[in-house]
Protein backbone atom coordinates (compact mmCIF):
# COMPACT_ATOMS: atom_id res chain seq x y z
CA UNK A 1 0.00 0.00 0.00
CA UNK A 2 2.73 2.11 0.67
CA UNK A 3 4.84 1.55 -2.31
CA UNK A 4 1.49 2.40 -4.47
CA UNK A 5 1.00 5.87 -2.61
CA UNK A 6 4.45 6.76 -3.46
CA UNK A 7 4.27 5.92 -6.97
CA UNK A 8 1.17 8.10 -7.07
CA UNK A 9 3.12 10.89 -5.40
CA UNK A 10 5.90 10.45 -7.83
CA UNK A 11 3.46 10.47 -10.93
CA UNK A 12 1.57 13.55 -9.02
CA UNK A 13 5.05 15.43 -8.78
CA UNK A 14 5.81 14.74 -12.36
CA UNK A 15 2.19 16.36 -13.62
CA UNK A 16 2.99 19.02 -11.44
CA UNK A 17 6.18 19.91 -12.63
CA UNK A 18 5.39 18.94 -16.61
CA UNK A 19 2.21 21.47 -16.33
CA UNK A 20 4.46 24.77 -14.71
CA UNK A 21 7.02 23.79 -17.46
CA UNK A 22 4.20 24.23 -20.08
CA UNK A 23 2.67 27.42 -18.36
CA UNK A 24 6.41 29.23 -18.38
CA UNK A 25 6.60 28.55 -22.34
CA UNK A 26 3.38 29.93 -23.16
CA UNK A 27 4.46 32.69 -21.65
CA UNK A 28 6.30 35.53 -24.29
CA UNK A 29 9.87 36.00 -23.75
CA UNK A 30 12.23 38.15 -25.40
CA UNK A 31 15.58 36.83 -26.04
CA UNK A 32 17.12 37.81 -22.88
CA UNK A 33 14.41 35.41 -20.62
CA UNK A 34 12.28 38.39 -19.52
CA UNK A 35 8.64 37.85 -19.39
CA UNK A 36 6.09 39.52 -21.92
CA UNK A 37 5.47 41.78 -19.02
CA UNK A 38 8.52 43.59 -20.24
CA UNK A 39 7.80 46.60 -22.11
CA UNK A 40 8.88 47.93 -25.53
CA UNK A 41 10.86 50.77 -26.00
CA UNK A 42 9.51 52.27 -29.32
CA UNK A 43 11.69 55.53 -28.52
CA UNK A 44 15.26 53.75 -29.14
CA UNK A 45 14.17 52.05 -32.56
CA UNK A 46 14.46 53.19 -36.24
CA UNK A 47 11.84 55.01 -38.17
CA UNK A 48 11.43 52.01 -40.15
CA UNK A 49 11.57 49.85 -37.20
CA UNK A 50 8.49 52.00 -35.56
CA UNK A 51 6.16 51.94 -38.50
CA UNK A 52 6.75 47.95 -38.82
CA UNK A 53 5.67 48.17 -34.74
CA UNK A 54 2.34 50.49 -35.20
CA UNK A 55 -1.14 48.66 -35.66
CA UNK A 56 -3.94 50.80 -36.84
CA UNK A 57 -7.50 50.04 -36.36
CA UNK A 58 -7.84 49.06 -40.24
CA UNK A 59 -4.28 48.21 -41.43
CA UNK A 60 -2.72 50.48 -43.36
CA UNK A 61 -5.15 53.81 -42.78
CA UNK A 62 -4.74 55.61 -39.88
CA UNK A 63 -8.33 56.28 -39.06
CA UNK A 64 -9.04 59.98 -37.35
CA UNK A 65 -12.39 61.59 -35.21
CA UNK A 66 -12.53 65.30 -35.70
CA UNK A 67 -15.25 68.07 -35.01
CA UNK A 68 -14.79 70.60 -37.69
CA UNK A 69 -16.56 73.33 -36.04
CA UNK A 70 -13.59 74.66 -34.56
CA UNK A 71 -12.20 76.84 -37.01
CA UNK A 72 -8.90 77.47 -37.58
CA UNK A 73 -8.46 73.91 -36.08
CA UNK A 74 -10.73 71.72 -37.89
CA UNK A 75 -13.62 73.42 -40.10
CA UNK A 76 -14.79 73.38 -43.21
CA UNK A 77 -14.22 75.98 -45.85
CA UNK A 78 -15.90 76.77 -48.84
CA UNK A 79 -14.09 76.45 -52.01
CA UNK A 80 -14.76 78.50 -55.60
CA UNK A 81 -18.14 75.88 -56.23
CA UNK A 82 -19.08 77.24 -52.39
CA UNK A 83 -18.75 73.13 -52.01
CA UNK A 84 -17.58 72.88 -47.87
CA UNK A 85 -13.58 70.89 -47.69
CA UNK A 86 -12.42 70.15 -44.75
CA UNK A 87 -9.58 72.29 -43.70
CA UNK A 88 -7.86 73.59 -40.71
CA UNK A 89 -4.35 73.22 -39.55
CA UNK A 90 -5.29 70.02 -37.71
CA UNK A 91 -6.56 68.48 -40.58
CA UNK A 92 -2.68 69.29 -42.23
CA UNK A 93 -1.37 67.98 -39.54
CA UNK A 94 -2.99 64.90 -39.63
CA UNK A 95 -2.58 64.27 -43.32
CA UNK A 96 1.16 65.59 -42.20
CA UNK A 97 1.18 62.53 -39.80
CA UNK A 98 -0.16 59.68 -42.00
CA UNK A 99 2.49 60.56 -44.61
CA UNK A 100 4.88 60.64 -42.14
CA UNK A 101 4.20 56.96 -41.30
CA UNK A 102 2.95 55.56 -44.53
CA UNK A 103 -0.90 55.57 -43.83
CA UNK A 104 -3.93 56.21 -45.83
CA UNK A 105 -5.98 59.00 -43.95
CA UNK A 106 -9.56 58.85 -43.06
CA UNK A 107 -11.26 61.29 -41.39
CA UNK A 108 -14.30 60.95 -39.63
CA UNK A 109 -16.34 63.67 -38.70
CA UNK A 110 -18.81 64.17 -35.99
CA UNK A 111 -19.41 66.16 -32.49
CA UNK A 112 -16.89 67.38 -29.94
CA UNK A 113 -18.16 64.52 -27.41
CA UNK A 114 -17.98 61.68 -30.11
CA UNK A 115 -14.17 61.94 -30.75
CA UNK A 116 -13.44 61.07 -27.00
CA UNK A 117 -16.01 58.11 -27.01
CA UNK A 118 -14.73 56.80 -30.70
CA UNK A 119 -11.39 56.97 -28.95
CA UNK A 120 -12.41 55.29 -25.49
CA UNK A 121 -13.79 52.61 -27.54
CA UNK A 122 -10.75 51.96 -29.70
CA UNK A 123 -13.07 52.93 -33.00
CA UNK A 124 -10.47 55.12 -34.23
CA UNK A 125 -6.78 55.63 -34.43
CA UNK A 126 -6.54 59.75 -33.15
CA UNK A 127 -8.93 62.51 -32.23
CA UNK A 128 -7.49 65.60 -33.55
CA UNK A 129 -10.35 67.83 -31.99
CA UNK A 130 -8.49 71.06 -30.30
CA UNK A 131 -8.06 68.89 -27.47
CA UNK A 132 -5.92 70.53 -24.04
CA UNK A 133 -4.13 67.80 -22.20
CA UNK A 134 -6.73 67.27 -19.77
CA UNK A 135 -6.21 64.77 -16.53
CA UNK A 136 -9.43 63.53 -16.74
CA UNK A 137 -9.31 62.76 -20.34
CA UNK A 138 -5.82 60.56 -19.04
CA UNK A 139 -8.26 58.10 -18.18
CA UNK A 140 -9.75 57.18 -21.67
CA UNK A 141 -6.91 58.16 -24.08
CA UNK A 142 -2.80 58.78 -24.55
CA UNK A 143 -1.31 62.55 -25.35
CA UNK A 144 0.98 63.11 -28.09
CA UNK A 145 3.39 66.31 -27.07
CA UNK A 146 2.16 69.52 -27.04
CA UNK A 147 2.15 70.90 -30.78
CA UNK A 148 0.18 74.30 -30.34
CA UNK A 149 0.13 76.82 -27.50
CA UNK A 150 -2.78 78.89 -26.66
CA UNK A 151 -5.10 79.93 -24.07
CA UNK A 152 -9.07 80.30 -22.89
CA UNK A 153 -11.50 83.23 -22.97
CA UNK A 154 -14.79 84.97 -22.00
CA UNK A 155 -16.21 86.12 -24.94
CA UNK A 156 -19.41 88.57 -24.95
CA UNK A 157 -20.46 90.76 -27.41
CA UNK A 158 -19.09 94.19 -27.64
CA UNK A 159 -21.00 97.13 -25.78
CA UNK A 160 -21.55 94.37 -22.36
CA UNK A 161 -18.19 94.47 -22.06
CA UNK A 162 -18.98 96.35 -18.63
CA UNK A 163 -21.07 93.80 -17.53
CA UNK A 164 -17.96 91.43 -17.07
CA UNK A 165 -15.16 93.26 -15.09
CA UNK A 166 -14.22 89.74 -14.05
CA UNK A 167 -14.96 86.04 -13.98
CA UNK A 168 -16.70 86.75 -10.93
CA UNK A 169 -18.98 89.12 -12.09
CA UNK A 170 -20.06 86.65 -14.30
CA UNK A 171 -20.83 84.20 -12.07
CA UNK A 172 -24.15 85.42 -11.51
CA UNK A 173 -27.46 83.37 -11.74
CA UNK A 174 -28.55 86.08 -14.09
CA UNK A 175 -26.22 85.29 -16.91
CA UNK A 176 -26.68 82.50 -18.99
CA UNK A 177 -23.01 81.49 -20.17
CA UNK A 178 -22.21 78.80 -22.71
CA UNK A 179 -19.57 76.25 -23.48
CA UNK A 180 -19.06 73.33 -25.82
CA UNK A 181 -20.39 70.08 -24.24
CA UNK A 182 -17.51 67.67 -23.45
CA UNK A 183 -15.13 70.45 -23.33
CA UNK A 184 -12.69 71.48 -21.12
CA UNK A 185 -14.43 74.78 -21.40
CA UNK A 186 -17.54 73.26 -20.34
CA UNK A 187 -15.69 72.33 -17.31
CA UNK A 188 -14.15 76.37 -16.62
CA UNK A 189 -17.69 77.59 -16.61
CA UNK A 190 -18.61 75.22 -14.11
CA UNK A 191 -15.75 76.13 -12.09
CA UNK A 192 -15.59 79.84 -12.95
CA UNK A 193 -19.30 80.78 -12.73
CA UNK A 194 -20.79 78.28 -10.75
CA UNK A 195 -23.97 79.93 -9.92
CA UNK A 196 -24.63 81.22 -13.53
CA UNK A 197 -27.09 79.10 -15.90
CA UNK A 198 -24.56 77.65 -17.74
CA UNK A 199 -25.83 76.27 -21.26
CA UNK A 200 -23.73 73.44 -23.26
CA UNK A 201 -24.16 73.35 -26.58
CA UNK A 202 -22.65 70.84 -28.98
CA UNK A 203 -21.53 72.68 -31.85
CA UNK A 204 -19.48 76.08 -31.20
CA UNK A 205 -21.10 77.60 -34.28
CA UNK A 206 -24.37 77.43 -32.25
CA UNK A 207 -22.60 79.12 -29.10
CA UNK A 208 -21.75 82.25 -31.53
CA UNK A 209 -25.44 82.66 -32.74
CA UNK A 210 -26.90 82.21 -29.05
CA UNK A 211 -24.50 85.23 -27.87
CA UNK A 212 -25.20 87.52 -31.54
CA UNK A 213 -29.20 87.03 -30.49
CA UNK A 214 -28.79 87.44 -26.96
CA UNK A 215 -29.74 84.17 -25.67
CA UNK A 216 -26.62 84.31 -23.79
CA UNK A 217 -24.24 86.39 -22.16
CA UNK A 218 -21.27 85.23 -22.41
CA UNK A 219 -19.24 82.63 -23.46
CA UNK A 220 -16.26 80.34 -22.41
CA UNK A 221 -14.21 79.43 -25.76
CA UNK A 222 -10.55 78.82 -26.89
CA UNK A 223 -8.88 81.83 -27.36
CA UNK A 224 -7.63 80.86 -31.21
CA UNK A 225 -11.03 79.85 -31.96
CA UNK A 226 -13.07 82.97 -30.57
CA UNK A 227 -10.50 84.70 -32.31
CA UNK A 228 -11.24 83.41 -35.61
CA UNK A 229 -14.93 83.88 -34.90
CA UNK A 230 -14.28 87.23 -34.10
CA UNK A 231 -13.11 88.18 -37.80
CA UNK A 232 -16.45 86.81 -38.94
CA UNK A 233 -18.51 88.65 -36.58
CA UNK A 234 -17.25 91.68 -35.30
CA UNK A 235 -19.93 92.05 -32.47
CA UNK A 236 -17.53 89.57 -30.47
CA UNK A 237 -15.61 90.31 -27.45
CA UNK A 238 -12.67 88.50 -26.40
CA UNK A 239 -13.12 90.55 -22.76
CA UNK A 240 -11.46 88.33 -20.51
CA UNK A 241 -8.43 85.93 -20.35
CA UNK A 242 -9.67 82.51 -18.32
CA UNK A 243 -6.65 81.15 -16.36
CA UNK A 244 -5.82 77.37 -17.34
CA UNK A 245 -3.20 75.20 -16.68
CA UNK A 246 -2.50 73.22 -19.34
CA UNK A 247 -2.57 75.61 -22.35
CA UNK A 248 -1.89 73.96 -25.48
CA UNK A 249 -3.29 71.42 -27.59
CA UNK A 250 -2.65 67.71 -28.43
CA UNK A 251 -3.34 64.73 -30.86
CA UNK A 252 -5.22 61.68 -28.40
CA UNK A 253 -4.36 58.37 -28.97
CA UNK A 254 -5.86 55.43 -28.60
CA UNK A 255 -5.28 54.06 -24.87
CA UNK A 256 -2.29 51.86 -24.79
CA UNK A 257 -0.98 52.31 -28.31
CA UNK A 258 2.53 53.41 -27.67
CA UNK A 259 3.88 52.68 -30.94
CA UNK A 260 1.61 54.63 -32.20
CA UNK A 261 2.20 57.45 -29.70
CA UNK A 262 5.65 57.26 -30.68
CA UNK A 263 4.93 57.97 -34.22
CA UNK A 264 2.73 60.57 -33.82
CA UNK A 265 5.29 62.62 -31.45
CA UNK A 266 7.81 61.74 -34.24
CA UNK A 267 5.76 62.98 -37.07
CA UNK A 268 4.55 66.29 -34.83
CA UNK A 269 8.57 67.21 -34.50
CA UNK A 270 9.22 66.80 -37.92
CA UNK A 271 6.47 69.02 -39.06
CA UNK A 272 7.49 71.49 -36.72
CA UNK A 273 11.37 71.28 -37.06
CA UNK A 274 10.68 71.78 -41.39
CA UNK A 275 8.55 74.72 -40.84
CA UNK A 276 5.48 72.96 -42.50
CA UNK A 277 3.12 73.38 -39.29
CA UNK A 278 3.93 76.88 -38.70
CA UNK A 279 2.41 76.74 -42.67
CA UNK A 280 -0.86 74.68 -41.74
CA UNK A 281 -1.75 77.70 -38.91
CA UNK A 282 -0.81 80.76 -40.96
CA UNK A 283 -3.14 79.08 -44.10
CA UNK A 284 -5.84 78.06 -41.75
CA UNK A 285 -6.30 81.75 -40.30
CA UNK A 286 -6.37 82.86 -43.31
CA UNK A 287 -9.13 80.09 -44.75
CA UNK A 288 -10.93 80.64 -41.76
CA UNK A 289 -11.09 84.29 -42.39
CA UNK A 290 -12.98 83.71 -45.62
CA UNK A 291 -16.04 82.13 -46.10
CA UNK A 292 -17.03 79.01 -44.35
CA UNK A 293 -19.45 76.60 -43.25
CA UNK A 294 -20.44 76.78 -39.82
CA UNK A 295 -20.93 73.38 -38.04
CA UNK A 296 -20.66 69.94 -39.20
CA UNK A 297 -21.76 67.41 -41.96
CA UNK A 298 -23.53 64.07 -42.00
CA UNK A 299 -20.64 61.84 -43.09
CA UNK A 300 -22.87 60.90 -46.33
CA UNK A 301 -22.70 64.89 -46.64
CA UNK A 302 -18.54 65.21 -45.76
CA UNK A 303 -16.24 65.73 -48.73
CA UNK A 304 -13.95 62.35 -48.82
CA UNK A 305 -10.80 63.61 -46.74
Amino acid sequence: MKKLFALVLTLALALSLTACGGSKEETPADEGGETGEETVDYTTMSDDELKAAITTVTEGTLTVATSPDFAPYEFYALDENKEPQLAGFDMDLAQYIADYLGLTLEVIPMDFDGTIMELQNGNVDLGMAGYSPDPDRAEVMDFSDIYITGGQSFVCVQGNEDKFPSLEAANNPEYSIGAQVGSIQAGLAKENTPDADIVELSKVPDIIAELLTGKLDGAFIETMVAESYATQYPELSLVLEVPYDAEGSVVGVTKGNAALLEGVNRAIAAAKEDGSFDQYVVNAVDLASGEIYEGTLDAAEAPAA
